[in-house]
């Protein structure tokens, strides 16, 4: 473990108040999450953080930002070698839920007004610009109408799956048995059949 300022450099120090951020939101919440806490884990002064970010809240929105890059890769990457526009989708989808149910506290946290967002105009900027990736995906998988529309319907339904899944809502007699992602595919895969109807 690093035991002075000068054991981060050229950046380092900013990705690990990152990290760590993560991994202290993760454990406990954000309502744990303090910069000298995160600072007393990388071993550097209380100062240090401050230096990347001057309050708790420019941390939380880095955090966050790094949160929709993530998500934003997973669910690009996920449509690649599907059979179908259809079976891109669902696998899209899925990686968007799985993203949520593998890092609940940060996926609420990217979502949250815990952060002003107007105060922090490079977080707004990502996360509207994760969120629009998806009209393009959605106008392979179902064309041009009321492409707007349909984006919205397609992201409040994964988006709501996912907060559903990870808040353990869905009674027995929907779950049938079946794990969370396992619930989360036969359910994109009637959201996806829904959706391509005429």
């Amino acid at each position: 473990m690093p035991t002075s300022d000068k054991s981060y450099h050229h950046g380092d120090l900013r990705r690990a108040l990152i990290a760590t951020g993560m991994e202290v939101l993760a454990e406990s919440g954000p309502a744990s999450l303090s910069l000298r806490e995160i600072a007393r884990r990388l071993g550097v002064s209380h100062n240090a953080p401050s230096r990347h970010f001057a309050t708790r809240q420019a941390l939380l929105a880095a955090i966050a930002i790094a949160g929709y890059e993530d998500l934003s890769a997973r669910t690009a990457n996920a449509g690649e070698g599907a059979q179908s526009t259809e079976e891109a989708m669902v696998r899209r989808g899925l990686a968007y839920v799985g993203f949520a149910l593998e890092r609940p506290a940060l996926f609420r946290l990217m979502f949250s007004d815990q952060i002003d967002r107007k105060a922090y105009r490079d977080l707004d900027l990502t996360a509207q610009t994760s969120l629009l990736a998806l009209m393009p995906q959605v106008s392979a998988a179902y064309g041009e109408r009321s492409l707007r529309e349909a984006t919205l319907a397609a992201w409040s339904m994964v988006h709501g799956l996912a907060q559903l899944l990870i808040d353990n809502q869905p009674p027995p007699e929907l779950r049938a048995g079946r794990s969370d992602l396992k619930l989360a595919e036969a359910t994109l895969r009637a959201m996806a059949h829904f959706i391509s109807r005429p």
